[in-house]
């Protein structure tokens, strides 16, 4: 009974072994990858350019809307751009995350 629970489990372990999923680690970047590393490089910059530039619209809207009096419709907006800004920031992170 040993030998048959023996033999079974030692089958199923070299069956796994040949289905299993290859790890291939974290990878080897290919020969060239520091242009696409540095096209990145910019589109962070961007980002980070448009953010600001969002939070600057959201600041100009706010003391317009203060000036005539009016309610706090701006705060959406600048909900919006905040949550940009967080995505951006984390962006490598959450696929770090991810992979």
């Amino acid at each position: 009974m040993f030998d048959l629970l023996a033999v079974s489990a030692d089958t199923a372990h070299h069956v796994m072994q040949y289905l299993a999923v290859p790890d291939p680690g974290s990878g080897e970047a290919p020969p060239g990858s520091e242009k696409i590393l540095k096209i990145l490089k910019w589109a962070a910059w961007g980002v980070s350019a448009a953010c600001v530039v969002g939070i600057f619209g959201c600041a100009a809207k706010m003391a317009n809307s203060h000036r005539r009096g009016e309610g706090g419709e701006h705060a959406m907006g600048l909900a919006y751009v905040m949550g940009a800004c967080v995505l951006a920031g984390s962006a490598s992170g959450i696929v770090g995350a991810l992979i």
